[in-house]
């Protein structure tokens, strides 16, 4: 009987074949804790008497959120993470010295590896099986049970195949297809089970649009998404100093899914995701027909903070000014990506159009700080959420884009098509 991608992983860390529904106890390759979520993770850790971290090389601290410090609580959750990491020699420990988002940077220190199971206290740990790997998010006191026994329990879920075809248009990326994938399914279209995306349009999609894409598996409720492992994540691999050696898994011809979409990716429009859910997407055409006129355009977090979303934003602001009603917001997802981004001069060419970068942090994105919108305020955002209050006032608007739509917006003043 064949296996899905997710079902051979999973057979091949408990060392038997499993099948989609079973319950199966599973070491973990790596768990990843951030500024919010770690300190209870800390607590539940401690007050099981636990005194050494079962694979102290496979916990990831990131200190993301609120860093640097918004304020005093920030400040003090901070310490519990720092000093844990200092307690028990933390190695992969990471805050304003080395400062990235967690799922941008932990692909780029090669911490999370293709064939690995992933845990993090954080709903879109998905992110990372765009590298091949299984990865989701659980609870702090799930991380916790990680921490003290190195590993944890899990149903394996059923996979959806998701078959993409046709090469993308310009400015139609990784991130419009999740949001048609999300439109087609619902919010809830894949609960506890993992998209696993295939098909012709794969191969034109960078790791920048296979991480988009699988960061925003969850908000169809699925599990985990996961792209197999080609030639674009070997070489998006090459440089790095992995922290274990691949294992290459891919699906048989026979596997079981329990669903097939099919998408004609080449005639797909750039997608916008309305006020209040992610699944509520339409097409850039009506969006620039609708005149929605925005207060805030923001290009950042953990779905499009990536060097190509600075570059495209970059190629359309050049020249241009950002609209004298619209702020625009950059959040960078790594310092590596910040400096990349400005030996290329695409920083300079923000700030000369009239937008900001920020340090990179989630704060945006989860209405924290760096660009918290006000009462009414309507916001285009290259985010995954658009919860009623999720950036900020309850009564603000958030419509989800791509990057180019987002740096298009911000000079006309209304969503707009950047093509």
């Amino acid at each position: 009987m064949g296996q899905t991608i997710t079902e051979k992983i999973f057979s091949e860390h408990v060392g038997k074949p499993v099948y989609a529904g079973e319950i199966i106890r599973c070491n973990i390759d790596m768990v990843i804790g951030n500024d919010i979520t770690t300190p209870i993770s800390i607590k539940a850790f401690e007050d099981s008497g636990a005194t050494k971290l079962a694979n102290p090389d496979g916990f990831s601290i990131v200190l993301d959120h609120f860093i640097p410090a918004k304020d005093i609580a920030s400040a003090n959750q901070a310490r519990i993470s720092r000093d844990f990491a200092k307690k028990h020699n933390l190695k992969n420990f990471f805050d304003e010295k080395d400062m990235g988002i967690e799922h941008a940077l932990l692909p780029e220190k090669g911490l999370v590896v293709p064939g690995d199971v992933i845990i993090g206290a954080d709903s879109h740990t998905c992110t990372h099986g765009a590298l091949g790997a299984f990865s989701t998010g659980m609870g702090s006191t799930d991380l916790a049970f990680a921490m003290v026994t190195g590993g944890n329990w899990f149903k394996v879920p059923e996979s959806i195949k998701v078959v993409l075809s046709g090469k993308p248009g310009k400015y139609t990326t990784g991130k419009d297809i999740i949001l048609e994938i999300i439109r087609m399914i619902g919010v809830d279209g894949a609960l506890y089970r993992t998209l696993e995306f295939t098909g012709s349009t794969i191969e034109h999609l960078t790791m920048d649009d296979r991480f988009s894409m699988c960061n925003m598996a969850i908000e169809a409720g699925a599990k985990s998404g996961i792209v197999a492992y080609d030639h674009i994540t070997e070489a998006f691999l090459a440089d790095k100093n992995l922290a274990r050696t691949p294992k290459i898994h891919h699906s048989d011809a026979d596997a079981s899914y329990v669903q097939i979409l099919e998408i004609d990716v080449a005639n797909l429009e750039p997608v916008i995701a309305y006020p209040f859910l992610p699944s509520n997407g339409h097409s850039i055409t009506q969006a620039v027909n609708d005149k929605i006129k925005i207060d805030q355009a923001f290009i950042g977090s953990c779905t499009n903070g990536r060097l190509s979303d600075l570059q495209v934003a970059a190629e359309i602001l050049k020249g241009k000014k950002v609209h004298p009603d619209v702020r625009l917001i950059v959040t960078p997802g790594t310092q590596m990506i910040l400096r990349e981004a400005s030996k290329l001069g695409y920083i300079d060419i923000i700030v000369d159009a009239g937008g900001v970068v920020s340090n990179p942090t989630c704060g945006a994105c989860l209405g924290g700080y760096m660009g918290i919108l006000g009462d009414n305020e309507v916001a285009v955002s290259t985010t995954n959420r658009n919860f009623v209050g999720r950036m900020g006032s309850r009564s603000s608007k958030v419509y989800l884009a791509n990057s180019a739509v987002a740096a298009a917006s911000a000079i006309n003043g209304y969503i707009c098509d950047p093509r």
